[in-house]
Parts: C-alpha cells; structure tokens; sequence
C-alpha cells in the first residue's frame, strides 16, 4: 500500500491518472491494510487512529475515482436525454479534481506513516506504471435476439417502478436546490448516507431488472426508448453511488455530529471540494436526469397501455371537490396517460382537478332528483295548503327521517335553517327538496346516494383509481383524512 502511495506523490502534479490497473490495486490494497488494521483495533487506538482514518478516505476516494472514471469511459455508449448542462464536461472535471485528492491523500499517509515508526524511506514505487494500453475499437454485435416470455408487461412493469422512484426521489430534486452555503445543514435531514444508499439500490436493482428481461430482446431492438430508460436508470445509480460514498466519508468524518474527533480538528480532504462533488455534481446531475426519464417512462406507458374502463362510486363527502379531484389528477399525472371520466355520457378529463370540479354540478343534481323521490316516498303529498309553521315542522321532520335512514348525511347540528323555510311557495314536497338544497350548498349536509361515474384509459391508472376508491378517495363520510395505502405512496409527496 504505501508502494503505491510513494508511486503517487513521485509523480509530478497533473501525471496521475485513475487507470483501471491503478484503481484496482488501489482498491485491493487499501482493502487488506484497512482490514489488517481493524484486527488489531487501530481505531479505537489514540496512536494509530488518525493512520486508520487516512487509510479509509484513500479506499472511499479511489473508489469515487473509479466510479468517475467508469462514467467518462461509458458516457458515449448511454442513450441519454439532453440536459442543459454539459455533464460530459462536468464528469471530466469532477474526475480531474478527484485524481488530485486521491494523490493528495497518498501524500498525507506516507505522513502519517513516519508518524507512526515506518520507515517511509526504505519503501520504493513498485515497478509496474498502471499504464492502460488497450486495443482500439468494440467487438460486432452480432448475437441473435433473445426470446423472453412477456417482455411487454415487463416493460411497462420497469416503467412503472422508475416513475414511482421517481416520485420518491425528492431527496434529490431538493438537494440540487440546496444553495452553498446549506450544504453542511442537510446533513442528517433531508440528506443521509442511509437515504442515499437506499435509494441506489432500488436504482441498481431496476437497472438489473432491465438487463434480465428486455436486453438482447426483440422488443428492445424495436423501441428505442428502452435503451434510454436504462441508460437514465444506470446513470442515476452511478452518481448515486458516488453522492452515496461522499455522505459516508462527511458522515463518518466531518460531520460536527457524527463525524471522527480525530479527523475533524484537520480533515483529510477540503470540505468544500465534496460537497461541491456531492450536491453540486451528483446528486444535480441525478435530478436532471431523473426528469428526463420520467418524461420516457410516461411516453413507454402512454404506447404501451393497455385501455380499460372501471366504475368507481363518486366520493361520499361533497363529490369530486378539492382533496379527491387533486388526487385523482396525480394518479393520472403520475403515469402521464389520457383517462377521461364519463358522467352520464359527459366527458370529464381526469388529468384535471378543474374539470373534474365542473362534474359535481351534474351530480349534485343527480343527488337531488333522486332525493325527490325519496322525500316523496317518506312524505307522500297531501291535499290542501298548510300554515308556514305547519311547512316548517315538516321539512324540517323529513330532514331528520332522511339523516336517520343514511339517506343525507349532516355536517352540522343543529342546522341553520334559511329564513325561507316555510314561506315558499309550493308544496311540503318542493320546500323541502329547496332548503337540503340550500342547507347542501352551505356545506351543512350532503345527500348520500350509490351514484357511479366510470373513468376510461390506461389499466394501470385505473387500478390505482380504484384503489383510492376503497379508501374512500383520501378522507371519510365528513371530510377527515384517512392515510392512503403503500402502493399510492407517491401521493403523500
């Protein structure tokens, strides 16, 4: 190990270069001395310690370094969307500034190793250059397609799973956001090494996923959005594993909180080149391209979908009015696809909470003609005409019989009833459906009925549709939240 740091520092500052020969033995030997080490509790040990923790920040910035340089070396083989900025250019740098680091910290643990009794002087570079000399060009692809079962449902399965983690990844777009001088403040909330970590992981596994099922298939060789929806996923997991192994070494430490005392008096790398690297590089980097895949997941999905129709009961409190309309328009947001409510032959789009608003005038008059019925039926007419007193007692009366049989619901007791009630003209009947109207449109009660509407689109949408349907579309019979199931986990962002 401290061969290769000794063949770092004699090079002169720009000659270094992260080769995959370099890494590796980097890697190897970094590896066996940090494990070596730890048998014999150099971390817990005031004099070796700070040896320790130099070892680990020379394995955790290699392996950044390798993950950089596998980026620059497969960048041109990725089907990427466009971004604004130049990530190419910005790989290069970051991978440029990280080689000096690495080099810089090779430096630091000769140091610390004449601190501790070795004898640095007697150590000589190992004869090898690392130097990576390959032959130019690629190999034909020249391999059959695969054939694979249902690689259509996978696709849209794959799809689906990117757009959810996409709804789950505003650790990221928040973090991009996150100015400078902030950056150390996100630390444990809302940036973690255990949120990132995890996240890479889904990442990986989508991207594995992928592999096992759609590459090397036909349908993949015919629709030239896959490759993009991989090259994205294989991206964001990459910088991940980058911002991932920067957190660690802030956590562990710098971090004021958690980070090593040993290391925090004199860190071993300048704070503000990996933060920079973390916030400004990776995890900037995995919003933008996280939003370019959504927008080809929901075009995969959009081709794919299979259309489907589904009656689902309107919601029992108020309609559709703002918490149901705002959920079902993100549902139908989320995947991006075209579903149309239909509502006695009228056409709501359901991508739209206003439209869907616009539906509750046909169902609350829907409401109302049935409630006629039902007053009549309670209240059959009588003959003659009855005192204003009399009409009063009897609306009032029929509200109370309805509210007992679940046939109106009331949200308020005792109600406001209108100064009208009693002096209208017309019947028992006719008063009585004119003030539930009017005590419906002050929000004091709502006529409860198993009217339906039907919606119509994708198959996926509607089986999120419904599920929001059984939990009542986000709230009870009055009005108060109920928690959504995992699966809508992406509502609750």
């Amino acid at each position: 190990m401290l061969e290769l740091a000794s063949s770092l520092v004699a090079r002169r500052s720009g000659e270094v270069t992260l080769t995959r020969p370099l890494i590796g033995r980097l890697l190897l030997e970094s590896g066996q001395m940090e494990a070596l080490l730890d048998e014999y509790g150099a971390r817990q040990n005031q004099y070796w310690s700070r040896f320790r923790a130099w070892m680990a920040a020379l394995k955790n910035f290699a392996r950044i370094g390798e993950a950089l340089a596998y980026l620059q070396r497969r960048l041109p083989a990725y089907r990427l969307l466009p971004i604004e900025a130049d990530f190419q250019a910005a790989t290069g740098e970051r991978l440029q500034l990280l080689t000096g680091i690495v080099a810089e910290v090779a430096a630091g643990l000769l140091v610390e190793a004449r601190r501790v009794g070795v004898e640095v002087n007697r150590i000589a570079s190992p004869a090898e250059d690392f130097g990576e000399r390959l032959p130019p060009g690629r190999l034909a692809h020249n391999r059959d397609d695969r054939i694979i079962g249902d690689t259509a449902s996978t696709v849209t399965h794959l799809a689906t799973e990117f757009l959810n983690l996409a709804a789950e990844s505003d650790l990221l777009r928040a973090s991009a956001r996150i100015p400078p001088e902030d950056y150390a403040a996100s630390f444990p909330d809302p940036v973690s090494e255990e949120r990132l970590r995890q996240l890479a992981f889904r990442f990986h596994n989508l991207q594995s996923l992928y592999d096992t099922h759609v590459a090397g298939t036909c349908i993949e060789t015919s629709d030239t959005d896959l490759p993009i929806l991989r090259g994205h996923a294989s991206i964001i997991y990459h910088l991940l594993e980058i911002a991932t192994d920067l957190a660690h070494y802030y956590e562990r430490h710098v971090s004021p909180r958690t980070g090593d005392a040993v290391l925090r008096e004199r860190a071993v790398v300048d704070a503000e080149v990996t933060m920079t690297t973390l916030f400004a590089y990776a995890m900037a980097f995995s919003s933008d391209y996280l939003a370019g895949g959504q927008r080809v997941c929901q075009g995969i999905l959009h081709r794919y979908a299979e259309s489907g129709r589904l009656d689902l009961p309107v919601p029992c409190y108020r309609g559709f009015h703002v918490r149901p309309s705002n959920l079902v328009a993100r549902i139908v947001a989320h995947y991006g696809s075209a579903v149309q409510m239909d509502l006695d032959g009228k056409l709501f789009d359901a991508a739209s909470p206003f439209d869907l608003f616009r539906a509750n005038e046909t169902i609350n008059a829907r409401k109302r003609r049935w409630l006629a019925s039902e007053i009549a039926r309670v209240h059959p007419e009588r003959s003659g005409v009855c005192e204003p007193a009399a009409t009063a007692a009897a609306v009032l009366a029929i509200v109370h019989r309805l509210a007992d049989a679940g046939k109106i619901v009331l949200y308020r007791q005792p109600l406001q009833l209108s100064d009208e009630i009693g002096h209208r003209e017309g019947s028992v009947l006719e008063n009585t459906v004119a003030e539930i109207a009017q005590l419906q449109a002050t929000g004091q009660l709502d006529i409860r009925t198993d009217l339906t509407v039907a919606f119509i689109g994708d198959q996926r949408v509607l089986a999120d549709l419904d599920t929001l349907a059984r939990h009542g579309y986000g709230e009870d019979a009055f009005g108060n939240n109920v928690a959504l199931p995992k699966t809508l986990s992406y509502l609750r962002r």
